[in-house]
């Protein structure tokens, strides 16, 4: 099938043409991944895998900083990267499993939703407005969506929020029961990546990892997770390796776990999760290390449990 926008990797093929990665997975007979500029239209569980992704409001300042480029339809440029870079994940999914000839004709969808201007229209308290707490962040979202009619089936509703000094938001995280996409039937699932805060505070690496990081969060369970690696903590199917003496490449999703829990240990912050380094599906450790990196390319091991919990969870029980 075909996307809505361009293709991302491409390759050169034997006649000196340009192959892309959607070209050789049709040959390969696997999933297809759709992208779609519009907003809230498509029914909101078209599709076994179905990712929306909403962009948040933003101070007239940061429009300002990036030349007000976006400022029509709500995608100002930290936005669109954390959108393709998800949109990038889940090629990696559709990759991996293409090459297994698991998922097939599966269709993939990550499309943008209409921007969320007021996701905090149902917080009573001024202080939430100003500093919500994760949870509280979540739940508004949750309304907005629901008012909007397409809270239903296991679609995947991802929030880009600018809050670079909220705290209790930190870099983002899933709303509570349903932090997957299957946890709940009929709700879905909400997550928010605090653009604002990767931004601030890390690297524009750091804001593709952690929208990745936070959109996969809805697509795997503990139980899942277990039948890859010796833990239920998705954060441990990240990877962080040793490129050269001083430096460690991290993952997606080891990302804000992969150094020392200290404040500039890796990233600015580190993340107030679950993670195990001795669990992790590789860790090179970071003794003598002075450099962090971040490579948005997932470990087999991340590409395995989505993929075992899109074919045990949304498939077979779906």
């Amino acid at each position: 099938m075909s996307t809505g926008d361009g293709d991302a990797t491409p390759s050169t093929s034997s006649d000196g043409g340009l192959t892309s990665r959607r070209e050789v997975l049709a040959a390969l007979g696997g999933a297809s991944i759709l992208s779609s500029t519009g907003g809230d239209a498509r029914p909101a569980d078209s599709a076994p895998v179905h990712v929306r992704v909403y962009p948040g409001p933003l101070p007239t300042t940061v429009w300002a900083r990036h030349g007000w480029s976006g400022a029509s339809t709500g995608w100002a440029p930290p936005f669109e990267t954390a959108f393709e870079a998800i949109r990038d994940g889940f090629e990696q999914l559709e990759s991996y499993a293409a090459v297994q000839g698991r998922l097939e004709g599966v269709d993939i969808v990550v499309e943008r939703g209409g921007r969320v201007d007021r996701s905090l229209q149902s917080v009573d308290s001024p202080r939430a407005v100003v500093a919500p707490t994760r949870q509280q962040l979540l739940d508004s979202f949750r309304d907005v969506v629901h008012a909007r009619g397409t809270l239903t089936g296991h679609t995947s509703h991802c929030l880009l929020w600018w809050g670079p000094l909220q705290y209790d938001v930190g870099y983002g995280g899933t709303r509570r029961p349903n932090g997957h996409v299957a946890a709940v039937p009929d709700e879905g699932a909400q997550v928010v990546a605090n653009v604002g805060a990767t931004e601030r505070w890390d690297s524009t690496a750091v804001t593709r990892n952690i929208a990745i990081h936070e959109a996969l969060h809805t697509f795997l369970a503990s139980s899942v997770v277990e039948t890859v690696v010796e833990s239920r903590c998705d954060h441990d199917l990240g990877q962080a390796i040793r490129v050269d003496e001083g430096t460690l490449e991290v993952s997606p999703m080891a990302t804000a776990y992969a150094g020392p829990n200290e404040v500039g240990g890796g990233t600015r912050f580190h993340g107030s999760g679950c993670a195990n380094h001795e669990r992790f599906h590789r860790h090179d450790g970071y003794d003598g290390v002075d450099r962090f990196v971040y490579t948005d390319r997932l470990s087999d091991a991340t590409l395995e449990a989505v993929t075992r919990f899109v074919e045990w969870r949304l498939l077979e029980e779906g």
